[in-house]
């Protein structure tokens, strides 16, 4: 059986899609501030993207760390790259949407050094004890909806920065913008990211707290 090339492993078919992520993602911020309805279209397709890469890696049993990584990087870049819009858009919220990017990369950035650390295999495995972790990364629906409602929040306040686009009337409520409904819609699943990301960081730290103590006690004996 031939040997796999490092090669290779850059070219495997999850790997590519995730290069068309980064590329789609970085054509986005080139739009944004002039063009909401591609932005939204291209920003779209990057994090729907996010979705098959993990298909084609469990299909074709092409899963490999380097994939791993360059799916979580492209996640927290695209999404901060985001926010930073937002911050120029609401610039009232910006102390607000700094903390929630330093949140979000804090929290995985920690989780995935504490899992490998720690000799873990994988940082989507948790257990049953951490229930609320767990069921977020154990089941493919809940993680595709939770952050599918993640991005669609932030998408959300992207568009509404645009009241040119798609007012109506609600009854008792009068003139609205139609992004506002998405946001009111999407915020309990955003609301849900954000404490998995506080627990996620939290279990991180007391991983990386019990291995230093282990390395500690091993120097004592």
């Amino acid at each position: 059986m031939a040997k796999i090339s490092a090669k290779q492993v850059l070219w495997y078919i999850p790997n590519q899609i995730g290069y068309m992520r980064v590329f789609t993602a970085t054509l986005s911020l080139f739009l944004m501030s002039k063009h909401p309805m591609w932005t939204t279209w291209i920003y779209g397709i990057s994090c729907l993207l996010d979705a098959l890469d993990g298909t084609m890696a469990r299909k074709y049993n092409q899963t490999s760390s380097f994939g791993a990584v360059l799916d979580m990087v492209t996640d927290r870049s695209t999404t901060s790259s985001l926010i930073c819009y937002l911050c120029v858009a609401y610039p009232k919220y910006a102390p607000l949407f700094q903390l929630l990017v330093s949140l979000d990369l804090s929290s995985h950035y920690m989780h995935m050094y504490a899992t490998l650390t720690s000799g873990g295999a994988s940082h989507k495995k948790i257990e049953k004890e951490q229930w609320l972790l767990h069921l977020y990364y154990s089941r493919r629906s809940a993680l595709f909806t939770i952050c599918a409602f993640n991005e669609l929040f932030y998408l959300a306040l992207y568009l509404y920065a645009f009241p040119q686009l798609w007012h109506f009337n609600l009854p008792l409520v009068g003139q609205t913008h139609v992004a506002g409904i998405i946001a009111v819609i999407c915020l309990p699943g955003y609301v849900f990211k954000q404490v998995a990301n506080v627990i996620q960081m939290k279990r991180a730290a007391l991983l990386l707290a019990a291995k230093d103590a282990e390395n500690a006690n091993q120097k004592q004996t």
